[in-house]
């Protein structure tokens, strides 16, 4: 079977809740199915914190997320093992076991401490996404509709150093839910590929959070990846549209701009997880989040729907796996 990676999952906040609920395996036997059914053996685990615990939890929370993933990995020794490495995810084909990767949406776990971000690397995390749809001591990030706020800045002095020592760590950086200001501050200093894991095109859905035609074109020359995001309001301007088809625009128009060994997947499935969100983070929303892509056991339609618009089986390869992989050996140590 055809490996693919899904680039973006935030299923680490789930099953931080659930353990403290008491479940144990919480991977295994809600999450395991799925994948297995779409073929999906590589899962980059984001840890995302919620504004509520900031900034005092930040941290807290962020290592109850990264001791889930651990604790889970003891349970089912069988079924799931954390990847550090390429050797990690080779193993973890090898053995039938669905491999997970840890990665930051959004710094704020190191607060303003840059020695902290080795802490996590050792960890295991080897991505880092310097913001979510906030401010934070790296920068500012897009928000998902016009918000009120005074000017906009690019990255910090701080986020300067964040993205060089992460870098010389052999940590990706991940511009996903950055300002454009941000976006080409990155792109000034960043020495490696970059991704935005989890972003679609801005001149199909004008959303801040999908990038635009020069944004596309600068991670292309950097040798790097934009994952596809399933989420309805980043992939069409209304809900009827939002579908299959309408995503692979996003794909068509990136493969014709700069090629599509720069396409992957991050899917950003989010509606296992709309039993967390409050009605201040729905008011934030274009409107209700979905899902076009209905969770990772859906992945065969999707793979579907690209042969139907006449990709080869190169071509949807490196779009599951392979051009994500490119980049994990070029900036992993």
């Amino acid at each position: 079977m055809t490996h693919v990676i899904d680039g973006h999952f935030d299923l680490l906040l789930d099953v931080a809740v659930q353990r403290e609920q008491g479940k144990r395996k919480v991977i295994e036997t809600e999450y395991l199915p799925d994948f297995l059914a779409g073929g999906v053996q590589t899962v980059v685990a984001a840890i995302f914190i919620d504004s509520q615990f900031l900034p005092e939890m930040g941290m807290r929370k962020a290592l109850q997320q990264i001791s889930a993933l651990h604790a889970e990995a003891s349970e089912s020794p069988d079924k799931i093992m954390i990847c550090k490495n390429l050797d990690d995810i080779q193993t973890a084909r090898d053995t039938g076991k669905v491999g997970f990767i840890l990665s930051l949406e959004g710094a704020e776990p190191i607060s303003n401490d840059l020695s902290m971000i080795r802490v996590f690397y050792e960890l295991g995390v080897r991505f880092m996404g310097l913001v979510w749809s906030r401010r934070n001591f790296v920068g500012d990030g897009s928000h998902f509709t016009p918000t009120r706020e005074g000017r906009k800045g690019g990255l910090t002095d701080f986020g300067v150093q964040v993205v060089e020592e992460s870098e010389a760590l052999g940590m990706i950086i991940d511009v996903s839910h950055l300002n454009d200001e941000g976006f080409w501050d990155v792109m000034a200093f960043a020495k490696k590929p970059i991704i935005a894991s989890h972003s679609n095109c801005r001149s199909i859905v004008g959303s801040m959070r999908n990038l635009t035609d020069e944004q596309i074109k600068a991670i292309a020359s950097t040798n790097g990846v934009i994952g596809m995001n399933g989420v309805n309001f980043f992939v069409a301007d209304t809900d009827e549209e939002s579908d299959l088809d309408h995503l692979i625009d996003h794909v068509d128009h990136i493969a014709r701009l700069v090629g599509v060994e720069h396409v992957g997947l991050g899917l950003d499935i989010i509606e296992p997880f709309r039993k967390y969100e409050s009605p201040e983070s729905l008011a934030k929303l274009p409107r209700q989040d979905f899902d076009v892509v209905k969770g990772h056991s859906k992945i065969p339609e999707l793979i579907h729907a690209l042969t139907r618009r006449g990709y080869k089986d190169a071509a949807i390869e490196g779009i599951l796996s392979k051009n994500f992989m490119r980049v994990y050996k070029e900036v992993w140590k």
